[in-house]
């Protein structure tokens, strides 16, 4: 499966299991950080190389970094029996939990995907007109 195979997947499996959802979220995290050189062989180091980003132009907006980290830690909620130390209790994944790993992933896609294609295809338009009015084109 590819990544908008496993998000079509999260997406139609919420409704009966928001545990299969969010591990399909957490799939979706890692293709896309691979995608984007974040290679590591563990996704919470993964997510560490991505939230330790340096280049300004590969770096996530605040919003995304403050809540990147959610979908690995639901994830692992719903792919190994954690226990809340208190209740002894499985914790489980909610609905409305694996439905925010699910508008993460698609905030995480507006950034990698579609923002700077969208950009790119402003910039070729506007290239385009500077060069049939005989001018350079945009930096």
């Amino acid at each position: 499966m590819g990544l908008a195979q496993d998000y079509v997947a999260a997406c139609n499996v919420l409704p009966i299991s928001p545990k299969a959802s969010a591990a399909l979220s957490r799939r979706c995290l890692q293709i896309m950080l691979h995608d984007h050189g974040y290679k590591s062989g563990d996704l919470a180091k993964e997510i560490d190389l991505l939230l330790n980003e340096t280049d300004p132009k590969r770096g996530l907006p605040q919003r995304l970094y403050d809540v990147v980290d959610g979908i690995r830690n639901f994830g692992n909620f719903s792919a190994h029996p954690i226990t809340d130390k208190t209740s002894l209790q499985v914790i489980d994944v909610e609905d409305h939990e694996a439905e925010w790993c699910l508008e993460i992933i698609e905030d995480l896609f507006e950034h990698f995907y579609v923002g700077p294609a969208v950009a790119k295809a402003k910039k070729t338009a506007l290239d385009a007109k500077l060069k049939a009015a005989g001018k350079p084109p945009s930096k």
